[in-house]
């Protein structure tokens, strides 16, 4: 969500994909480790953690936001509010070497939406979006990208939506179309939507979408506010065909999560068909 204007060792493949997310123990938050571990089958099928994060352009503590990036083990990060103004490819570069990943696309060039990974995915192309800009409104884009991790072929794709209703439902359908034109056989979208499950753009994702963390709850529901967290504003989407291992906001240590943004992560693990 905006709150003041916008501004501006990778996990090593196996041979073993692992099952559906274990079981925490009774009582216990779910921390990342309770996740499938990534991981490449002998079909050539992937499992794939996917981190969604909002880190407000990197105006609180930024060791914090790569702590609490490092412990999630992403395979890919779509980031909201990356830094977008001065020296912002230095700022992504150096948050990319805290969380032991590299920038993959984004950032400045597609008003604040960035993508990271980790050296496991090979890259097949990346693309840095535009959307139409409303007078009095904030600029919005799309960090887009078209991976491979193992023999699963994958479209990617980071937002933050607007803050007025009816924008953001057309660009929830730009989202869609957007999507669909990345022209790979599965993709994942995530980032901070703006609105709840019941609203309007939210709806029209979960339409087309699978809602990752209602597919397969997982961890903590509510994104927002970090201190006090009510509202579930951020969410990880994927086209059918991929299976929804689990889904949800990690148990880390509070005080890196408040430290770190006003945001709570989204972490998803998600099983790639191969091919």
């Amino acid at each position: 969500m905006d709150a003041v204007p916008d501004r501006d060792a990778p996990t090593p493949s196996t041979t073993v994909t692992p099952a559906a997310a274990p079981a925490a123990p009774t009582g216990a938050a779910p921390g990342p480790e309770d996740l499938p571990r990534s991981a490449t089958g002998p079909d050539g099928s992937a499992v794939i953690r996917v981190l969604s994060y909002n880190i407000r352009s990197l105006r609180d503590d930024e060791d914090a936001v790569a702590r609490v990036v490092r412990a999630c083990a992403p395979d890919l990060v779509l980031v909201q509010e990356a830094p977008i103004f001065f020296r912002w490819r230095k700022h992504a570069a150096r948050l990319a070497a805290k969380s032991d990943l590299v920038v993959l696309s984004g950032g400045g060039t597609a008003a604040g939406p960035l993508l990271l990974c980790s050296l496991r995915a090979t890259v097949e192309r990346t693309e840095d979006v535009l959307l139409p800009r409303t007078p009095g409104l904030h600029r919005r884009g799309f960090a887009t990208a078209v991976v491979r991790f193992g023999g699963a072929r994958l479209g990617v794709l980071s937002t933050h939506l607007s803050l007025q209703a009816a924008e953001r439902r057309t660009q929830a359908g730009m989202l869609l179309d957007r999507l669909a034109g990345l022209g790979a056989p599965h993709a994942v979208a995530a980032g901070d939507i703006n609105e709840e499950p019941g609203g309007g753009a939210f709806r029209l994702l979960a339409d087309s979408l699978q809602d990752c963390a209602a597919v397969r709850p997982w961890g903590g529901s509510p994104t927002w506010p970090a201190t006090a967290p009510r509202k579930r504003i951020d969410a990880v989407f994927a086209t059918p065909g991929i299976e929804v291992l689990g889904c949800g906001v990690p148990a880390l240590p509070r005080a890196d999560l408040t430290a770190a943004t006003d945001h709570l992560p989204v972490l998803a693990a998600l099983r790639l068909p191969a091919g």
